[in-house]
């Protein structure tokens, strides 16, 4: 058995278990190898579990490739993710496992599916895939995920080139900000834009702020989540260099008149931050006042009254 601190560096989730149910691994390789998809499922959780509480399952890995990755059942999929992230990749001598040039090769087949669910949902899981040998054979079948006619999948590609960049820098995707600046001008899905704006404001500022100040007149239509992000930016690059805060000014009033009572809020924080102008801080106090008349939540309420006594 090997230690769980081991295991704990593969895994972003952990379940707990009573130690007195372990499960042996013929009998998981027994389950896996069922053609009944009930037994499947039943087996690659008890791998999963099993995994988790510290078992190594050597002969386990093996089995899910022969007799799991090829299946298309959904719940199985799911689970098939789990299991990716959670097993362990490399020898004793930090080398890739054999086993992995399969694994890699299950994975492409998901990137490339015409399903877009199954699409979409692989390229959530490599957001957490932490090994890049097994993420470099998938890049190019990510870039083409950026193009993909689903939003669904565009969304969660251009997620995946942020967070491998990210963590990989320009190894992996030296081209990544220059992908995403081309990616945004041409999206019209809120998600997907709003996901590639995220990358740039967290990996490429300048651009973010190019894009910004080509769509000032716009931003009201690109959605809450995209309105906080410049709410973001605006706040990040202000306190980097004082000196732009008046390119940001129209920026945050816009904001202001905003129907979302976040964005609204977050608007004249910010503007009062960043600004001790009469103008400014009049236009905030206005826009808490009208939060405080048109909101019927308590909660809200409180908030805005704090942020008003201070």
């Amino acid at each position: 058995m090997s230690s769980s601190s081991a295991i704990d560096k593969y895994c972003t989730f952990l379940i707990s278990t009573e130690k007195s149910t372990q499960i042996q691994q013929e009998e998981i390789c027994k389950d896996l190898e069922s053609n009944d998809i009930t037994n499947k499922i039943k087996g690659l959780k008890n791998a999963i579990i099993g995994l988790l509480a510290g078992e190594s399952y050597p002969r386990v890995l093996m089995t899910v490739i022969r007799f799991c990755i090829t299946n298309d059942d959904h719940q199985l999929k799911k689970l098939l993710t789990l299991y990716w992230e959670i097993v362990p990749k490399y020898s004793a001598d930090n080398k890739p496992l054999p086993e992995m040039i399969l694994v890699c090769n299950a994975l492409r087949n998901d990137l490339i599916s015409p399903n877009e669910y199954v699409r979409g949902s692989m390229l959530r899981f490599l957001c957490k895939l932490k090994e890049a040998d097994l993420l470099e054979p998938l890049i190019p079948s990510i870039k083409q995920s950026l193009e993909h006619r689903h939003s669904y999948v565009r969304r969660n590609a251009v997620l995946a080139v942020y967070n491998i960049h990210k963590k990989f820098g320009e190894a992996l995707l030296p081209d990544a900000n220059e992908l995403v600046e081309k990616f945004i001008l041409s999206e019209s899905d809120m998600g997907a834009r709003r996901n590639a704006f995220l990358m740039l404001t967290n990996e490429a500022d300048s651009l973010a702020i190019d894009f910004l100040m080509d769509h000032l007149d716009d931003i009201h239509k690109f959605g809450d989540g995209f309105a906080l992000l410049v709410l973001e930016l605006t706040r990040k690059i202000c306190r980097k260099d004082p000196n732009q805060k008046s390119r940001f000014v129209r920026c945050l009033f816009s904001l202001l008149k905003s129907e979302s009572i976040a964005v609204s809020y977050e608007s004249a924080w910010s503007l009062v931050s960043l600004s001790s102008a009469p103008t400014a801080v009049r236009a905030a106090a206005q826009t808490y006042a009208l939060l405080l008349n048109t909101s019927s939540d308590n909660n809200i309420k409180l908030i805005v009254l704090d942020r008003l006594i201070e």
